[in-house]
Parts: C-alpha cells; sequence; structure tokens
C-alpha cells in the first residue's frame, strides 16, 4: 500500500495548514464507506474534506469533486451531522509511525455548549475505520463496529473507551533506530533481498518504499543481500537520508504513471526504480494527487459496479427479446407460401367426384399452373373430401391471419429492442448514482424492474445537464430517456435547437434560443455534446441531426425517449471531453 505512514504524514502536514480553525459546515456520506466534510473558514476558500475507509481505497485528503447524497441519509451520517456541524477543527496528530489521524474539534452541543470531540481515522487496510469520540475517549459512534462476544479482535463499539489498533509486532520504528542498532539488524538479516529485510524489520515503510531503496543503493529493486559486500553500508545510507527528510518534514508528492498516463503508484520522494519503463510527475499538493489516483477512478469502478446488475436486467431482457423475433421471424417466412393452401382446396373442391373416402393423394389439373400440368396433393384418408379442402381452406386463413398478427408483433418487438438498447447506452454514459436511480426508476415504470415492497428511498428528479457555448447561450442535454421526453416535449420551447447524434442511441441535446437564430460556434458546440452522450461517442467523427423543436413528435406508441423527427439537417461533430468540461456548469 503506497499510503504508508510516512505518506499519511506528509498528508496531515499539508491538512494542517490548510484547515485548522476551519468550521465544518455540512456532512455527506456519499458512500457506504465514505464521509466529505464541507469546510468553511473567514478569508479561506470552501474546502471539502474526503475521509474513506473503503478496502484498497482507505485515504484522506480535500478533493475538488462533488457527490451525490443518497435518498436518505445512512444513520452514521446523521450522527455526525449532530455532533459536528458547526464544529471548528483545532489540530491533527498521528500517533508514531501509524497509519492513523486524529482531527481534535470543538463543537456546540444541543445545549451550545462548546466540548471537544474527536474523528479518529484508521487506515489500515481491511479493518479501516472512522471513528467518533468526546473528550474522555469515549466511542460516540463508528462507521464499522468491530468486536462482540465472537469476535477476538479490538472492541470498537459506540460506548466503549477508544483503545488505538495493536502496533505491528517485530516490527521497529524507522524515527528511533540508531546506526548501531541498525547495523546489528543487518548482521542478523535472514530475508534474502534488501526490500523484503527492510519490509519486514520497519515499521511505516511501504513495498514501494523499501524496493526504492534498494535500488537507490544498488541498482536492483530485490538486491540479494548476500551479494552486498560493503556491509550494507549504501542501504543504511539511503535509509537514513530517506528518514531524515521525513523527520524536518520535507515531501514532495509524486506519482508514477504508465505510458498510457494511467496512474499506477504514489509517494512522498520521487521514485526512479521504474526508470523509463513508466513515467513520473510531481504533484502541487498531495490532495491534487490522491484526487487523481484514487477518486476520479474510485467514481468510475463504483459507477461500474452499481451499473453492474441494472445492465445484467436490461441486456437480458435484450437477449430474450432478440430470440423471440427471431422465432418469430421464423414463423412469417413460414406464411409467405400460404396461397399455395388456398390453391389445394380449389382443386379438392372442384375434383371431389374423382375423390374415395380413405384416399390419401390427389393428382388433379392444376388450373393454377401457366403449363397447365397437375398437381398432387395430400390428403388425410380419415376425412371426406369436402374436410379435406377446409382443411386448407382453414389453413390458408390461419397463415393469413399470422402474417397480419407477426408483423405488427415484429413491429413492436422491433421497437421494444431499440428503448432496451437506449436504456444499455444510458447506463454506459451514466455519470452519477442519481442517473442510474432514474434509469432504474425508468424499468420500473416500463416494467423491467419489479419495485421492492418495503423501499422507503425516493429518487429526487435531478436536471438536465446543462452548458454554456462560448458565445453565452445556454444548452441543455437529458440524461436519460424520461429526461429526455421532458426536455424536448415539455421544456423546450418550438423555436428552440434540437440536436440528436444520427441513428445512434443518446442524450436529447437542446440550444435555448429565446427567439434568435443560434450562431455556428454554438450549434457546433452543442453538436459536440451530442456526439459526446452518444453510444456513438468512441467512433471518431459523429453526424449530428438538427432541427426546431417544432419538428419534433413523440413516436405514437413510442417507449421514453423515442421520437421522430423531419426537415433536418446534418452536422459532423467530434466528441471532445475538454471542450465539454470547459462548457459545463453546475
Amino acid at each position: 500500500m503506497a499510503l504508508d505512514a510516512i505518506c499519511l504524514a506528509a498528508i496531515r502536514v499539508e491538512l494542517s495548514r490548510q484547515i485548522t480553525g476551519m468550521k465544518i459546515d455540512k456532512v455527506q456520506q456519499p458512500e457506504r464507506d465514505m464521509i466529505v466534510l464541507s469546510l468553511r473558514g473567514p478569508g479561506a476558500p470552501q474546502r471539502r474534506l474526503l475521509i474513506s475507509s473503503g478496502t484498497g481505497d482507505a485515504r484522506l485528503h480535500l478533493t475538488e469533486y462533488k457527490f451525490e447524497n443518497p435518498g436518505s441519509p445512512p444513520m452514521f451520517c446523521m450522527l455526525l451531522r449532530k455532533h459536528l456541524t458547526g464544529a471548528r477543527v483545532i489540530c491533527i496528530t498521528q500517533p508514531p509511525s501509524e497509519r492513523v489521524l486524529k482531527l481534535t474539534l470543538q463543537a456546540p452541543d444541543a445545549m451550545g455548549v462548546i466540548s471537544e470531540k474527536c474523528i479518529i481515522v484508521e487506515l489500515i487496510g481491511r479493518s479501516s475505520n472512522i471513528i467518533l469520540t468526546d473528550s474522555d475517549g469515549i466511542i460516540i459512534g463508528c462507521l464499522r463496529h468491530i468486536g462482540g462476544e465472537l469476535s477476538d479482535k479490538r472492541d470498537v463499539l459506540p460506548g466503549l473507551l477508544y483503545r488505538p489498533p495493536p502496533a505491528q509486532s517485530g516490527k521497529l520504528d524507522p524515527f528511533g533506530v540508531t546506526a548501531d542498532k541498525w547495523q546489528d539488524m543487518f548482521k542478523r538479516a535472514v530475508e534474502k533481498t534488501a526490500d523484503k529485510w527492510l519490509l519486514s524489520g520497519f515499521s511505516a515503510l511501504s513495498p514501494l518504499i523499501c524496493r526504492e531503496l534498494s535500488w537507490r543503493a544498488y541498482g536492483e529493486t530485490d538486491f540479494r543481500i548476500d551479494m552486498i559486500s560493503d556491509g550494507g553500508a549504501a542501504l543504511s545510507r539511503e535509509f537514513f537520508s530517506l528518514i531524515e527528510q521525513a523527520a524536518l518534514e520535507r515531501f514532495e508528492p509524486w506519482i508514477v504513471a504508465g505510458l498510457d498516463k494511467t496512474p499506477r503508484d504514489f509517494s512522498y520522494t520521487c521514485i526512479k526504480q521504474y526508470e523509463d519503463a513508466l513515467n513520473t510527475q510531481q504533484y502541487e499538493n498531495f490532495s491534487a494527487l490522491l484526487d487523481d489516483f484514487y477518486t476520479r477512478t474510485a467514481q468510475i469502478t463504483r459507477l461500474k459496479q452499481r451499473a453492474a446488475a441494472t445492465s445484467k436486467t436490461v441486456k437480458n431482457a435484450h437477449d430474450r427479446l432478440m430470440r423471440k423475433l427471431t422465432l418469430q421471424k421464423a414463423e412469417l417466412d413460414k406464411t409467405v407460401d400460404r396461397d399455395r393452401h388456398r390453391e389445394c382446396g380449389d382443386i379438392i373442391t372442384a375434383n371431389l367426384h374423382l375423390i374415395n373416402k380413405g384416399q390419401s393423394t390427389l393428382t388433379a389439373l392444376d388450373f393454377y399452373s401457366k403449363d397447365g400440368g397437375t398437381r398432387e396433393i395430400a390428403l388425410d384418408p380419415r376425412k371426406t373430401p369436402q374436410q379435406n379442402a377446409q382443411k386448407y381452406y382453414k389453413d390458408y386463413t390461419k397463415a393469413k391471419n399470422a402474417e397480419r398478427f407477426l408483423t405488427e408483433q415484429i413491429r413492436l418487438g422491433e421497437n421494444e429492442l431499440e428503448y432496451l438498447r437506449s436504456v444499455i447506452a444510458e447506463i454506459d454514459l451514466a455519470d452519477g448514482a442519481r442517473g442510474l436511480s432514474e434509469i432504474r426508476s425508468e424499468l420500473i415504470q416500463t416494467g423491467y424492474i419489479r419495485p421492492q415492497k418495503h423501499s422507503k428511498e425516493k429518487t429526487a428528479e435531478s436536471e438536465p445537464l446543462r452548458f454554456e457555448s462560448s458565445t453565452g447561450m445556454q444548452i441543455l442535454a437529458g440524461k436519460n430517456n424520461a429526461q429526455n421526453d421532458k426536455l424536448t416535449l415539455k421544456t423546450a420551447a418550438k423555436s428552440d435547437i434540437w440536436l440528436h447524434a444520427q441513428k445512434s442511441h443518446g442524450a436529447h441535446v437542446i440550444i435555448l434560443c429565446y427567439a434568435a437564430t443560434p450562431d455556428e460556434t454554438s450549434l457546433f458546440e452543442a453538436a459536440t455534446i451530442a456526439a459526446y452522450y452518444s453510444s456513438a461517442r468512441s467512433g471518431g467523427k459523429v453526424p449530428v441531426d438538427y432541427t426546431l423543436v417544432k419538428q419534433v413528435k413523440k413516436q405514437p406508441g413510442g417507449r421514453p425517449g423515442m421520437v421522430i423527427y423531419t426537415d433536418y439537417k446534418t452536422i459532423i461533430a467530434t466528441p471532445d471531453e475538454e471542450l465539454i468540461n470547459r462548457m459545463k456548469r453546475l
């Protein structure tokens, strides 16, 4: 884990300068294991402190991202709001070489009396936790309840006295090690490589840092100890140099990224062990680094996880409908030869006098044949000649009715298939939990998802995406089918401009004209929005149709978001995320 105790110390130093003295204005819990505190202070910009105890992404830093609240706040969030709203940050401390931070706060109680409260953030892997205590160290609440009669772990439960996590056994604090002690430990090393020895002998050092020290000393990240010829002098020099810089609080935020710019790791010192295989980049501060490394990636990952169940439901419905349509089309193909049944009935009727009961075939003049030949017709020997003729007429009528019925069912099925494909595109383009909730609500209304009987959570209706063109024109874009319907058919004026990616599923985009004619720049930028928020986003250049809103009509009997439009023109646009972010307005 790159966020070791020394890296956490660097974050503590940075946060102490930035948020000490600020007051907590708002408390959010957008995810099960994440808390966001909005902070304000005199003469300082509003800041948001993100605290996460998630497995694999536990961290603490300021964030520039905004998060959506769930429909109803979790119990821990309400507890924090009760005790921390209006609280002032007094100091941030850290036990020596531990991945634990303590935010000491002064908070008013229900009677307005100022008392001390503490938020203790434990970033210790799977046991990471966020704990609220009073001035006596009694736990008021915690994100994860740990312990009980059946547990052998440290108890972390409301009402108990807070006890810090046990120290790592067998490891020394690198800040308290002398050169003699270090040399004595090195002589008794049993590990095969230098990085493994450092990792097993000292706390506060991550595997990345241990490999870096080995590389700086001997040019290899896993240099074998039995190959060291200087008694560990080079390794000792690099070790104490790093510890000295940390003790003096000289930290530098560095990120390690792949050649495709994907973040791979980060540290408080420049990482050189990868040489030309990976790139390194220095950031202005640790909060910006962690925001890039964790928050953006975590948002994408969480969104994909949430979307997976909904996407699976829709894709299953899509696949079932595809199989149904295949069978219906096969049945429709069988009706093509229906006239032959009627002809056979006519020939049997014309030759009733030649047919004897029990006869299995009839060979008679085919008066439907152009060359005047004969036709052999199969008969049911158990039926009379008249009954055989009636059977062929019934088969003809059945096929004729089936053609009419199947043609209509296939038309409806193909429309439904297009709707499901549009929902799949919506899920892929969804940019938040609320957007996914609205898609689920739409699927409940259309009967694809069963509503939960005892669910009390209500999805607040969100607003469409808002943009402003370079020339100041306002542009709106729907996030889902239901919002597309409302935006195009109710919100937009008849004189506004409507845009949509051609022959692709995606957002309805509206340029608010206010009876004016949009300039070419605004039209092009709106087309870029339509291309970006469409299923053709990854396809390079995208044709986008545009017309007046009055030329757009709801498709008769169509599902949400399905419209027909006329008198349109087409513009070619390229999805441009940078331009989209520049135009987007909150």
